[in-house]
């Protein structure tokens, strides 16, 4: 979880060090949401398809009062086509190609090197400024993947129904502020068909909710103003349906299903920024509050498939799961009864 972290502060205060850039695009008003939800989508939405893996490694439920705890990692693949995506000036009302590409990278492609220039009409003159976006960081992640990582505890229930959480202590630092909790729950339907529960074929059905925010403390980023943070909140569903074959030392696993989310990026705090008026070619300073505020919903059916080895109590497992960011996942488990 860590890691995720980290990549939400470098996606986002990548702006930092270029914190000029960072007052241009904000100055761009309506135009700078656009163009910062199409450079943050593949974070913003891919951690959606990560957090809602990882939540089982069989269909088989405890026996009553049998319990799991497990360790998870989930890396979410962004596919080539989120990595970058295409500036269209009809789009934008402020905002031109002055030179370079249209096609750009997102947060998680590569670098950039294309000119975005600025003109807003001022009483009888126009703001002027450009900027490039910031370099992608995708080269320098695992698989180019949005990680995420969780605790998770299940325990048996009456009528083959485990209930899980899953969890991460609260993480605050001097700049950061993060929580994580998500609750689930798998019920085995082999009971219903008599005899064949005897057979190690074992089908279940399972809904899980995850919910995650993040608060980014950026007033020394080097932007001027007061109260600056970057908040994120992540809220993601998944139901499956789950098959899997267990046997004493190994079992195998498969699901279909359907994941869903949403997600927001609040750029909060006064920001006073600084920009040229063309006519007479003199700096002013203009104050604004919250200017970025990003929504992104995304959903996607889901095939999964895995294994897992059983070392008596001690398990180890890993799956890989295809849908709009494909997404592997690893850990180990404690489980009893």
């Amino acid at each position: 979880m860590k890691k995720a972290t980290l990549i939400f502060l470098i996606s986002l205060l990548s702006f930092s060090a270029k914190s000029q850039d960072l007052d241009l695009l904000i100055l761009a008003n309506s135009d700078a949401n656009l163009l910062m939800k199409n450079y943050m989508s593949p974070i913003m939405e891919g951690m959606v398809y990560s957090l809602n893996n990882g939540w089982f490694h069989t269909a088989k439920t405890h026996k009553k009062a049998g319990f799991d705890i497990t360790f998870n990692v989930n890396l979410a693949i962004v596919p080539s086509s989120s990595q970058t995506f295409v500036f269209n000036e009809a789009d934008y009302q402020y905002l031109t190609l002055e030179s370079g590409s249209s096609t750009m990278n997102t947060v998680m492609g590569s670098n950039n090197s294309s000119v975005i220039g600025i003109r807003i009409p001022e009483a009888n003159d126009y703001k002027v400024a450009s900027f490039t976006l910031p370099d992608g960081i995708g080269d320098d992640i695992t698989l180019n993947s949005v990680p995420s990582a969780m605790l998770q505890a299940s325990v048996g229930l009456p009528f083959s129904t485990d209930i899980s959480v899953r969890f991460l202590p609260k993480v605050k630092t001097n700049d950061t502020e993060s929580n994580l909790i998500g609750i689930g729950i798998k019920h085995n339907l082999m009971q219903y068909f008599g005899p064949l529960d005897k057979l190690p074929l074992n089908i279940a059905l399972f809904g899980g909710f995850t919910t995650m925010d993040a608060t980014y403390n950026i007033q020394n980023s080097g932007l001027t103003g007061t109260n600056q943070e970057a908040l994120f909140t992540f809220n993601t569903y998944t139901v499956q349906a789950i098959a899997s074959l267990d046997f004493p030392i190994v079992s195998v696993y498969s699901a279909i299903g359907f994941d869903a989310g949403t997600s927001t990026l609040k750029l909060k705090g006064t920001y006073e920024l600084q920009y040229t008026l063309a006519g007479s070619n003199t700096t002013v300073t203009e104050s604004v509050t919250d200017p970025i505020s990003l929504d992104y919903d995304t959903s996607s059916f889901t095939t999964s498939i895995g294994a897992r080895f059983n070392l008596g109590f001690f398990k180890i497992y890993g799956d890989y799961t295809i849908k709009k960011y494909n997404t592997l996942s690893a850990g180990f488990a404690f489980s009893f009864r």
